[in-house]
């Protein structure tokens, strides 16, 4: 199901969009919004679970751990 959205935008990007064919306007806001929003959900979703870690741990792990602990794992350092 598609819902007909009307947006303003500023010049600038108003300038980029001329450059894309007419008929792949809506596809491609589309999917930039959909990543958009994927992508500031995990984020939501890794604070939240930061979070709740550092509220149940025990043993006095503080959130710059973990977040470093999630940083050298994603980066290989393990």
């Amino acid at each position: 199901m598609s819902h007909r959205l009307d947006i303003v935008v500023q010049d600038d990007t108003w300038e980029l969009l001329k450059r894309i064919p007419a008929g792949a306007h809506s596809r491609t806001i589309n999917e930039a919004l959909h990543e958009w929003a994927q992508q500031k959900l995990r984020r939501l979703d890794a604070v939240a679970e930061m979070n709740r870690l550092q509220r149940d741990a025990t043993w006095g792990v503080t959130t710059t751990e973990i977040a470093r602990w999630i940083r050298e794992d994603r980066d290989g350092g393990h």
